[in-house]
């Protein structure tokens, strides 16, 4: 006999048949008058996340929305990471109606903005969030590029599978990251080293649970748990280093040096030394190198 009940799926299945903990975002945009308006949302997440050309996030949203309108129209949004106080998901919530139009909801708008640093036509940040990231929306995924606003109740099919409009009254948007903007002492914690107490104190919301309240849960103290260590022999990085490239060869103190990178990782590492090496007319890595290579991805994640 199972341990578990059988819930019946139904719509906004996450809100209704699950406690399925989210993240608590605005998401702000241009209105076709120039002005910013803001959308709290929770359906975002990263898409993707390596090995392509740029990384990108997932919007799920109502098509009819302020905000997925704004985005057919000039493809442009960012994503402001709010923080955990009661006043700031109360003003979340007070944004969050569904039909109210931004000349209705901005006025009474407590949330301060500004101008974010992507290039561009693009809308105001909060001020406040702890972190932001400016997106562009990629039209031709899917081939989503004809996808135009104006169908405020509901659009017809054919619909897409992934991007843009994807049902009668949904839409998915997979938004290009631009920028990662995030107050000072956060992206110091993140450059230096996280500790326990440096982590952001964002929200989490497990959606609207009645027709009543819009629960959320604020950030305690963090616990950290070890990684396991599963250091690599020096033969089994010889074997891979030895086969990186034909030309560009490793000594054992600079393999030294990347014996605790996860196997799966190891071979971008491995390809990421044989680029500088070809670059800078180097043969041989030596340790010396090696830590050259190193220092030179420290520099390139700060200016990140």
């Amino acid at each position: 006999m199972s341990s578990f009940e059988n819930l019946r799926v139904v719509d906004n299945f996450y809100q209704t048949s699950l406690f399925f903990p989210m993240p608590t975002v605005v998401i702000s945009t241009l209105c076709p008058d120039g002005s910013t308006t803001l959308g709290p949302y929770s359906l975002v997440q990263p898409y993707y996340v390596a090995g392509k050309d740029y990384y990108a996030m997932l919007l799920s949203c109502r098509n009819s929305s302020n905000t997925a309108q704004n985005i057919l129209r000039t493809g442009k949004c960012a994503i402001n990471f709010v923080d955990d106080k009661p006043k700031t998901f109360k003003e979340c919530v007070k944004l969050s109606w569904p039909g109210d139009k931004p000349e209705d909801k901005m006025p009474n708008c407590q949330f301060k903005l500004e101008k974010g640093q992507a290039d561009g036509d693009r809308p105001m940040v909060l001020t406040d969030a702890i972190q932001v990231i400016e997106c562009t929306w990629v039209r031709e995924l899917d081939n989503a590029q004809n996808d135009a606003p104006g169908n405020l109740n509901g659009y017809e099919p054919p619909y897409h599978d992934f991007n843009g409009i994807t049902s009668k009254f949904g839409a998915h948007f997979i938004l290009k990251v631009d920028k990662i903007l995030m107050k000072k002492k956060y992206s110091d914690a993140i450059i230096n080293g996280v500790k326990a107490k440096d982590f952001p104190n964002l929200p989490v919301d497990y959606g609207y649970r009645d027709s009543k309240n819009f629960w959320f849960h604020r950030k305690t103290k963090m616990r950290a748990e070890l990684l396991p260590i599963r250091k690599q022999s020096l033969d089994s990085v010889r074997y891979a280093a030895d086969r990186a490239d034909d030309v560009v060869k490793f000594t054992d103190d600079a393999l030294e040096m990347i014996l605790n990178v996860p196997r799966v990782f190891l071979p971008l590492v491995l390809k990421g030394c044989v680029e500088w090496a070809r670059e800078n007319n180097c043969q041989l890595i030596t340790a010396k190198e090696m830590q050259i290579i190193n220092d030179k991805r420290a520099k390139e994640k700060n200016k990140k």
